[in-house]
């Protein structure tokens, strides 16, 4: 998607970058340099300073750009100041939010958003950790017997719901027992309840020369799908 010409470099700063809860702006004269070009995905609030949606949402956007640093750059756009911009992007709304991947347009949502929603929008442009796998993958792995689901969760909660055919092997007992995780008839997904624990170990042990999948999401994710649980 190419809007303005004249800028041929990338610039890996954006001007305000690192202020304290203020977004950088971007203006119609560098948005292709800031915007088009990064080398990481951009997500653009269109906004106005006098729209009281878009003050409504500024600490929850704000936030959203913190836990995203690294991985995805959140900036605004006042059209008011950048007419001319957002008439080629024939904007009628705001907050409208826009997400540029690789000098395209990769999704674009109008009206005021929270921060799950936002991550909902971004996440699938988003590099994936080593190991990730999504839920609908893991069950078709599993269904195929490519795959075993190890609930590193307690046994009490094993024992309450559990992924078809998983084995539970408790958080604090992985380290003692990676022989055993191995040795499944099928490659080992970890999962948790969320999915945060699993990613901290997958990502250590592939530090260690030991790569291992996990289910990105936990057990809320595969509910969240719809899959089937098996319940004692």
């Amino acid at each position: 998607m190419h809007i303005f010409g004249g800028s041929k470099g990338r610039d890996g700063s954006l001007p305000g970058q690192g202020g304290k809860g203020v977004l950088p702006s971007v203006t119609e004269r560098d948005f292709e340099q800031q915007v088009l070009l990064s080398e990481i995905p951009v997500l653009v609030e269109f906004m106005t300073e006098r729209s009281q949606s878009c003050q409504a949402i500024a600490p929850d956007v704000e936030a959203f750009a913190k836990e995203m640093e690294g991985k995805l750059r959140v900036v605004k756009v006042d059209i008011e100041k950048s007419p001319m911009l957002a008439r080629q992007l024939r904007l009628q709304q705001v907050p409208t939010f826009m997400l540029f991947v690789d000098q395209r347009l990769g999704d674009a949502q109008v009206g005021p958003l929270n921060k799950k929603q936002l991550l909902a929008m971004v996440e699938p442009f988003l590099p994936r950790q080593e190991g990730a796998l999504k839920a609908i993958e893991v069950d078709v792995l599993i269904r195929r017997g490519a795959v075993v689901a190890v609930d590193m969760r307690d046994a009490s909660a094993y024992g309450r719901a559990h992924l078809p055919g998983a084995k539970n092997i408790p958080e604090n007992e992985i380290a003692s027992r990676l022989a055993e995780l191995f040795m499944f008839q099928g490659q080992p997904v970890l999962y948790d309840r969320s999915g945060d624990k699993t990613k901290k170990i997958a990502a250590a042990m592939a530090e260690q020369g030991t790569p291992i999948a996990f289910l990105e999401g936990g057990i809320l994710a595969w509910e969240a799908e719809g899959l089937p649980i098996e319940r004692s």
